[in-house]
């Protein structure tokens, strides 16, 4: 039978009891309902995973054994950010869910003319760790022990003037002339660029392509936002990356 897997935010040493509070605790003791004695496997999202076994129960916290780390990391070869326009509710919740279990490493929320969603900056924050809390279930269901870095959201110019210009870069464009298996990254990196519902403006495609970035077609439909980005990073990691 599978371990369940419980990512606790502080540093684990083997050989030492842990005391996991908070959002981990209320899961293990009220969604997994483990027992004392019972096994389970931590991570702590700096890489590799230690198998645990609970050892008291106190109010509000779990005590565990901790013990040897396995280095086991499922990561994928290729370094692949995505930077995804914002879209609605549970169309970017379910993005950030696929873009982890899929390997992404990093997801960049973007803002432009077309965005839908409007946020102030307490909103912004509570998003922001909304999907964190969504990255962090897709790692403890999908096995990966390294949390993607999901970003500040940024307005798209801003995030255009600091983009890795060693990646190589790729924007999902139905006018784009280039399949995305001609893609090529030599240095293991890769950017992949989608407009939220409605796509982008032409102004910002031209600012898009005038940074260096190529215009890529997934093929001769055109997707939702929520499709395009699960497609292309299945594809980039078939492509570029450990997807058999």
């Amino acid at each position: 039978m599978r371990l369940s897997r419980v990512h606790v935010p502080d540093p684990l040493t083997a050989g030492h009891r842990h005391t996991i509070e908070g959002v981990a605790a209320n899961h293990i003791a009220h969604v997994l309902r483990l027992r004392l004695g019972d096994p389970l496997i931590l991570f702590d999202g700096r890489g590799g995973e230690h198998a645990a076994r609970i050892e008291e129960y106190r109010k509000g916290a779990v005590i565990v054994a901790v013990g040897d780390r396995s280095a086991a990391d499922p990561e994928s070869p290729l370094h692949l950010t995505l930077a995804q326009g914002v879209s609605r509710g549970e169309r970017m919740d379910w993005v950030v869910q696929k873009a982890t279990e899929l390997g992404v490493t990093r997801i960049i929320p973007l803002l432009t003319e077309r965005t839908i969603v409007k946020l102030d900056a307490r909103q912004l924050e509570r998003r922001l760790s909304h999907w964190r809390g969504i990255a962090i279930a897709a790692c403890e269901q999908s096995g990966r022990n390294s949390i993607p870095d999901i970003a500040i959201p940024a307005r798209l110019h801003d995030f255009l003037r600091e983009s890795d210009s060693g990646a190589a870069r790729v924007l999902l464009s139905p006018t784009g002339t280039l399949g995305i298996g001609a893609l090529q990254a030599p240095h293991g990196r890769v950017i992949v660029l989608i407009g939220p519902e409605g796509g982008l403006a032409e102004a910002e495609q031209r600012a898009v392509l005038d940074t260096g970035f190529l215009a890529v077609r997934l093929g001769p439909r055109v997707l939702r936002t929520e499709t395009a980005a699960v497609a292309a990073v299945t594809l980039l990691q078939h492509l570029l990356g450990d997807l058999g």
